[in-house]
């Protein structure tokens, strides 16, 4: 009797990676795999990696490793290794660790079952990196951590020339998803049950220009406003160049667009954003932000910076801490400049020392985090609608949801994951919120 084999998928990265991942446990499940049980040896260990940062490599070589033992005590098991990483080393991760089985790109995540087959078949690593497209991730098969939330991509790839940034070259150039495509899954994912959507793409803001309608991802939100029963939208990551009028507009005034936006800086200094090849500069990131809060007053900020990027000095770190001070963001994704292979900037002069990077990046956490405070204390004493999603993960007898605004909390009370409620806050830190279910006040 054939016994069904299991697989464990492990996703390092952004939300594209984690968009990918659950098509690749669809594509897994449709072809007889089940999820192997918390704590037990899966026959199939993939990685879907990320290319970012520096320190993928070391995390993904060193998970490799410690699997070896593992996968020679355990016959048949098999291991697959996709991602940014794999589109980036290709045939580099078998050679380096060759008790890899299957290596695959961002562009052919649909061949997973196949290669898995045929390495099985010939007893040898398939490694299979394509250089556009096969097909829209959408297209395949899910399974969705959440029942109700869920990820939708309207473009994959990315037209801009970051110097930093190694993803165009490893997702490719941009390539748009029909609106109508866009909303037809959306309606699909509403009419199974899910109450929140966020919208996807590398660069949201220029979602349209393939197909001549630079209006286009302010016309998709608010066609999202138009369908019944999706209580909420949200959407990442927008590009200040991109940024327009017509999308604050329509995040002010469609009711199911969450008042939140991730709004990358990168850095405050227009010197540095020159050498970055950002496009935009202080003033105008400073200016759309101001358009925001006017438009939707109450609106959370949160962001993306790099310390220590190629000749940073220190007057042009201090600008960066003006910028937060200035914003006032409700949360912020920091991190260290690490040189990556194959972008420009890891060919700069006047790299930053080590020392010096790290000693920025802790005067920039500690800003980053008072301020955060100061802006979670608005909603201390008010009720606030609240997405349960599970048992809090500090104390499992509280539950633990999200406001509008895309801030944590832990609250006590009755709900259920996937229940729309009121809570009244009672304390805020600089990242989570706490408060009590008022029971009477149920949304849902």
């Amino acid at each position: 009797m054939n016994t069904v084999r299991t697989y464990e998928i492990r996703t390092y990265g952004c939300q594209m990676n984690f968009h990918d991942s659950e098509r690749l446990a669809g594509l897994l499940e449709e072809s007889g795999y089940q999820r192997a049980d918390q704590g037990a040896v899966p026959d199939v260990v993939v990685f879907n990696t990320c290319a970012v940062r520096e320190n993928a490599d070391n995390r993904l070589y060193g998970n490799l490793g410690h699997l070896l033992p593992v996968k020679s005590s355990h016959p048949g098991m098999q291991i697959a290794v996709g991602g940014c990483l794999a589109q980036k080393d290709r045939a580099g991760i078998a050679d380096r660790a060759p008790w890899v089985d299957v290596v695959f790109g961002t562009h052919n995540i649909g061949s997973l079952p196949a290669l898995l087959e045929r390495a099985r078949v010939q007893a040898e690593a398939q490694v299979e990196i394509v250089e556009s497209l096969e097909r829209f991730p959408s297209v395949l098969p899910v399974r969705r951590e959440s029942p109700y939330a869920a990820w939708v991509a309207i473009s994959v790839g990315c037209n801009n020339t970051c110097t930093f940034c190694i993803v165009p070259s490893l997702r490719g150039r941009e390539e748009d998803r029909r609106p109508g495509d866009v909303l037809a899954e959306v309606t699909a994912l509403v009419n199974e049950g899910v109450l929140e959507v966020t919208l996807l793409g590398q660069n949201v803001n220029s979602y349209g220009a393939g197909f001549g309608d630079r209006q286009a991802f302010s016309k998709l939100l608010r066609a999202c406003g138009e369908i019944d029963g999706l209580e909420r939208v949200r959407f990442t990551s927008p590009h200040p160049r991109d940024f327009t009028a017509d999308v604050i507009a329509a995040m002010a005034e469609t009711p199911n667009v969450m008042p939140s936006l991730h709004m990358p800086l990168q850095s405050g200094s227009d010197a540095v954003l020159r050498a970055m090849r950002r496009s935009y500069r202080q003033e105008r990131y400073l200016g759309i932000l101001e358009q925001v809060r006017a438009a939707i007053p109450n609106a959370a900020i949160t962001t993306d910076i790099i310390v220590g990027f190629p000749g940073e000095t220190e007057a042009d770190f201090e600008e960066t801490l003006e910028v937060v001070d200035e914003v006032g963001y409700d949360s912020a994704f920091t991190f260290i400049f690490s040189p990556r292979r194959g972008t420009e900037a890891a060919e700069l002069a006047d790299q930053v020392p080590h020392a010096v990077k790290h000693e920025r990046m802790e005067r920039l956490v500690e800003r980053v985090q008072r301020r955060a405070t100061e802006r979670a204390q608005r909603f201390v004493g008010r009720e606030m609608e609240v997405l349960a999603e599970g048992p809090s993960r500090t104390d499992p007898s509280r539950m633990r949801g999200r406001i509008r605004h895309n801030k944590t909390v832990n609250f006590d009370g009755a709900a259920v994951a996937g229940e729309l409620v009121q809570v009244r806050i009672g304390s805020a830190t600089s990242t989570t919120l706490a408060g009590e279910e008022r029971l009477l006040a149920r949304v849902a």
